[in-house]
């Protein structure tokens, strides 16, 4: 279908102003298809892959129908994950930047609940939520859906699977029965289908489903290797394409953890978020990420489901996804709003039937590739060395280095042969400090008790133990998630069967026993204190 220009959706002029700054002017398929119905009140069924802008296909016609005079709930999104709950909070909020008065809290677990309720109490017209912090607040009676005449859920096939059914079910059955029922959904199970025929009238289906369900602009390659030489392979790629956002997707939270480890011994800028870190830490891990402070995320799928980062270059797929769907979501964190991307996959052993059931599925041929030598990165390296040579020329800002230049100039040599010399010692200059940078922290990592000899350390107890299933990592996560202290200051872990003993230096002794008294490790409540003998 042809495209709409948003200023033929016949929009008021706060949300036109709101779009004009997001840089857009013409709507995506899913969005002319979708915001025309939906601004009439009918229920719609959706079905658009991630990426294609259904978020504003939802969220504009709610933006557009609310009384901004009532300070009841008017419309709720449903989502699946903490994270999708938060980028559609954002988006909308974004969207109504001129539009007064409207109100939009997102809710969800791992926050702290009393905050939220007094959010609520002060009057909102829009709640983005998961299930289960809905369902709670609705026991508490600290949210009410009596006046709710717009319910979207957003990836409904995705909570299905998650098995929120009865969840969605108890909260449609709060909502009065006159009311708009949204779903939107990538695929269209039996279960989905039921669900529509139980909830909705007489509903509206938009569909854009591309031949290609991936995004063409997204250049997929895969490299068939063993498992060993799966890390020096992403290494030789962040080194050839030098990515300035990426995404590494593992299947399981102690990989993710392992190659985050591994990647910031080398150097690299990465940190990781997966299921067993707290709310607060994740949030913190998103905002570095999206403010450029850390450069590689390294993450399970459940960060592949509504992250949403402009400009990642790169998304890795570690280990292939057991699910072709999630294949889908992992890559399509790249090539987003028409922007390129590449995608890579690390494909050993049998892992190679998944990959040709996610070429079925997809209906695109994904190349395979050779891992990039260590001669192509270095001659890339010395190709980005030559493009700033050729940049800092055009700016011609060197009148003093060339009488520099002139001075230090032998008889017999010419300016090429200057030139070519400097260059020379550049490139080895810049292969030593790489080499030095790798040493540096090869050296911090083997080195890493005996620095610790140095300071003086305590020993804390913490309340949990082997019965509640945790790891020394779980701990060095909580400590560095909630402290920003480096995990490398951190001794010796003894953990026992129902406590733990922690060894932290003594200057970040309060710091850490203030930061983690009363938090969570992996969804156990847990109190800190110095242990006997180091009292």
């Amino acid at each position: 279908m042809t495209t709409l220009r948003f200023i033929e959706l016949n929009l008021s002029d706060e949300i036109l102003r709101a779009v004009q700054d997001l840089g857009f002017k013409n709507a995506t398929p899913i969005q002319s298809l979708a915001i025309p119905k939906m601004m009439e009140g009918l229920d719609i069924i959706g079905q658009a892959q991630t990426g294609t802008g259904k978020t504003a296909a939802f969220g504009i016609p709610i933006l557009e129908r609310i009384d901004q005079k009532k300070k009841n709930v008017q419309a709720m999104v449903l989502c699946p994950t903490r994270e999708l709950a938060i980028q559609v909070s954002e988006e909308l909020k974004l969207l109504s930047k001129y539009k007064k008065d409207i109100k939009i809290i997102s809710v969800y677990g791992g926050q702290p609940i009393q905050k939220q309720i007094i959010a609520l109490s002060r009057g909102v017209q829009i709640v983005i939520g998961t299930p289960g912090r809905v369902i709670d607040h609705l026991e508490r009676k600290t949210l009410k859906l009596d006046m709710t005449s717009i319910i979207v859920l957003d990836e409904a096939d995705e909570m299905l699977d998650m098995g929120f059914r009865d969840d969605i079910e108890l909260i449609l059955k709060n909502i009065p029965e006159k009311r708009q029922t949204v779903f939107f959904s990538a695929t269209m199970p039996r279960e989905f289908l039921s669900l529509t025929k139980k909830y909705q009238r007489h509903p509206e289906i938009v569909k854009v489903v591309n031949e290609k369900l991936t995004v063409p602009l997204i250049e997929q390659y895969y490299f068939n290797i063993r498992e060993y030489q799966k890390f020096e392979a992403l290494i030789r790629c962040l080194d050839m394409y030098s990515p300035i956002l990426s995404i590494i997707f593992c299947n399981t939270k102690k990989k993710v953890d392992e190659i985050t480890s591994s990647l910031q011994i080398k150097g690299y800028s990465a940190d990781a978020i997966h299921g067993d870190m707290s709310q607060p830490q994740r949030d913190r891990v998103m905002a570095k990420f999206r403010s450029g402070s850390i450069e590689l995320l390294v993450a399970t799928d459940v960060a592949a489901r509504g992250i949403d980062v402009d400009g990642i270059d790169v998304v890795f797929n570690y280990d292939i996804p057991k699910d072709d769907e999630d294949y889908i979501h992992r890559i399509g964190r790249t090539g987003r709003a028409g922007k390129t991307g590449k995608a890579f996959s690390f494909v050993s052993g049998k892992d190679v039937y998944k990959l040709i059931n996610i070429q079925k599925y997809t209906k695109v041929n994904i190349k395979r590739s050779q891992i990039p030598s260590l001669k192509d990165v270095e001659n890339t390296k010395k190709m980005i060395i030559l493009e700033k040579i050729k940049k800092s020329l055009k700016e011609n800002n060197i009148e003093k280095y060339v009488k520099m230049i002139e001075f230090l100039i032998p008889d017999k040599a010419t300016l090429l042969d200057v030139a070519a010399i400097l260059l020379k010692m550049l490139f080895i200059s810049e292969k030593k400090c790489h080499e030095q940078k790798k040493d540096v922290f090869m050296n911090l990592n083997n080195n890493y008790f005996s620095d610790l000899s140095k300071q003086n350390m305590v020993k804390l107890f913490v309340s949990i133990g082997k019965k509640d299933d945790v790891r020394a990592g779980d701990f060095v996560g909580a400590i560095t998630g909630e402290t920003g202290i480096n995990g490398k200051l951190i001794g010796n872990i003894k953990i026992l069967n129902s406590f733990s003993f922690v060894e932290v230096p003594e200057k970040h002794v309060a710091n850490v026993i203030n930061a983690l008294h009363s938090s969570n490790i992996k969804g156990k409540k847990v109190s800190v204190s110095l242990a006997k003998n180091d009292k």
